[in-house]
This record gives structure tokens, C-alpha cells and sequence, in this order.
């Protein structure tokens, strides 16, 4: 084993370089699944009944978060380990006017997006976030899963969360009542909806009604589906000023739950994300990094180098101090 501090910093930059350089070696966006199923909800059509969280409740059995000043009342404030989907208010100014920017309201509906080029599931270490390769959706295998929480600080919609309250806790998020729809049912969220703010269906036919109700002008009357996108039950509503962007479309390489909205997504809490995935950067990264172990048998060998030397330096001294003694003697 020959290797000089000089080699071995020159080994460890151009392993730092390799992995900056990675970056440019992203992998393109994974594409839309052939039957990708998802969500499309139209906040200018939600009323914050909160009916679609008792129905993720019923569908999922989860129980009721209730505050300590009012503990008859299920009023979860964000998504946690017992709240699968969530509805949020935006309010500014004197908060008057509905889906308005300045002194108006909005309400917003917050639940796993199912990525479609999801981060969760690539950062999974065992695999325990799958997405199935047919419909699309983000599924968690607790029979697998390790308790890393790599997958909670990777999402960057905050979905996937941990059951603190609970010594044997596990990792919980919604899963698109993936269970239901295996019975020919709709998610729990979806059924109990009455103003067909939060349909489901195929991701391409929702996006075609998104970009539809973009193309139509405020004030035209619209006929709007209930449940599902291709629902025969409908209700006639007046289409309203629309922010012109589908959120979901694009982000972060698509999601399979749509947004629409009547004021910018950032003022409901949306991120601003880029078309290209997290995931098709950091993997580049990672497999870079790692292949055929050569950056790691690198630095282990200039580890296991500085520690011979330090160990040969240090009998060397032992030495010198035992023949000091013995002359002294």
C-alpha cells in the first residue's frame, strides 16, 4: 500500500468533482404510468366542508385528532401519522371574496400527490415505497420498512409521516385508498366530496378536464362532474377566474393528483419545483459515486494509509522513549 497525503487529497477532490459532475449526468424524468390513475381537485369549487377528511377517515380507520380545548370536534391542523388528507384556508386582507389573492379565501386540499417520478420511493433503502408500475400510485410496505425516515425528509409535500405516538410506530401517508379501489370503489376522500371539487379518474382524462375548464371564459356556465371525471351526475356552476397553470402537470416531472385554483398555488402552500425530478439528480449522484465501490475503496484505503502511519509514528516514539530510560538507567 503506497499512497502519499498528496495522492490521497488529490484522490478525495476528483471523488468530489465526480460527484459534482454527476449532476449533469441526470437520468431523464421517469414517464406518466400507461394507466396512471389520480385526483383532480378544483379549489374554486371547495366549499372546506371537510367532508373528504371523515370520509380518509372511514375508508382508512383512523382515528379523529381533536384539540384539548374542544375535544368533541376532529380538527387536525396539518397531515400527520392519523391524518392521511387535509383541508387548509388561505386568507388575506378582510378575507371577503372567495378564490381572491388580496382580502379574499381560498381553501386547499392536501394529501400525498403520488409522484410520478416519486423521491420517496427512491430514496427507500429496502424498497418499502413502491410505485406500481400500472397505476401510478405510492404505496408503503410496513412489513419492510426499517424506520429510516428517508422518505419523509426526501418528499417535499411533507405526505409521508411517523407515528411518534407510538413505541412500535410506522410510516403512514395516503395511499390513494388503494384498497378501495381493489373492490371497485372510489377513495374515501373522493365519494364523500359533494361538490365535485376532488374527482378520480385516469391522470390523462383529468388533465384534459383541467385544461379544459382553463381554456373556458370566467362566467360561462359549466356543467361539473361529481365523483368521477367521467361522471354522469353533474351540477351546473359558473366557471371562475382560474390561475392559467395546472399544478401537477409539470412538477417535479408530474403528479397524479392535480391542482386548480383561483389564486397563486404558493399562497396555498404549494412549493415551487422544477420540471426535473429530485430523484433523476440525486440517483446520477449516488451512481456515480458508488460505481463498482471505487470512490469507497478509495477512501477507505487512504483511511487504512493514515492510520498505518500514524501507528508507525507512534512506535517510533515508544522506541526512542525505551532507550531514553535505558540510558537514564
Amino acid at each position: 500500500m503506497t499512497l502519499n497525503r498528496r495522492e490521497f487529497l488529490t484522490a478525495a477532490a476528483g471523488g468530489a468533482l465526480l460527484a459534482k459532475s454527476g449532476t449533469g449526468l441526470a437520468r431523464p424524468n421517469k414517464p406518466v404510468p400507461p394507466k396512471a390513475l389520480g385526483m383532480l381537485y378544483d379549489a374554486t369549487l371547495c366549499i372546506g366542508c371537510k367532508a373528504c377528511v371523515v370520509g380518509c377517515r372511514v375508508a382508512n380507520g383512523t382515528p379523529p385528532e381533536t384539540p384539548v380545548s374542544l375535544p368533541i370536534w376532529d380538527a387536525p391542523r396539518d397531515l400527520s401519522a392519523r391524518t392521511f388528507n387535509v383541508i387548509k384556508l388561505y386568507r388575506h386582507g378582510t378575507g371577503e371574496q372567495k378564490d381572491r389573492a388580496t382580502d379574499g379565501y381560498a381553501f386547499i386540499k392536501r394529501n400525498c400527490p403520488h409522484c410520478v417520478d416519486a423521491n420517496c420511493v427512491s430514496v427507500c433503502p429496502v424498497s418499502a415505497m413502491r410505485k406500481d408500475s400500472v397505476t401510478g400510485i405510492v404505496t408503503h410496505h410496513p412489513d419492510v420498512c426499517i424506520g429510516c425516515r428517508y422518505c419523509i425528509f426526501a418528499c417535499p409535500f411533507n405526505a409521508p409521516k411517523y407515528e411518534l405516538h407510538d413505541a412500535f410506530g410506522e410510516i403512514t401517508k395516503c395511499q390513494l385508498c388503494n384498497h378501495r379501489l381493489k373492490q371497485g370503489k372510489l377513495p374515501g376522500c373522493v365519494e364523500a366530496c359533494p361538490t365535485g371539487a376532488n374527482i378520480f379518474g385516469m391522470r390523462a382524462a383529468l388533465l384534459e378536464e383541467a385544461r379544459y375548464r382553463l381554456s373556458r371564459k370566467p362566467g360561462d356556465e359549466y356543467d361539473y362532474p361529481l365523483g368521477t371525471v367521467d361522471s354522469k351526475r353533474r351540477h351546473v356552476k359558473r366557471i371562475p377566474h382560474y390561475q392559467p397553470h395546472i399544478y401537477g402537470e409539470k412538477e417535479l416531472g408530474g403528479t397524479q393528483v392535480l391542482y386548480l385554483s383561483g389564486v397563486p398555488f404558493e399562497n396555498l402552500g404549494l412549493p415551487t419545483l422544477p420540471e426535473r425530478s429530485f430523484a433523476s439528480r440525486s440517483e446520477a449522484v449516488q451512481h456515480t459515486i458508488y460505481r463498482y465501490m471505487a470512490l469507497p475503496a478509495l477512501v477507505f484505503a487512504g483511511l487504512l494509509y493514515t492510520v498505518r502511519r500514524n501507528t508507525n509514528k507512534g512506535s517510533q516514539v515508544s522506541d526512542h522513549d525505551r532507550d531514553n530510560m535505558d540510558e537514564a538507567s
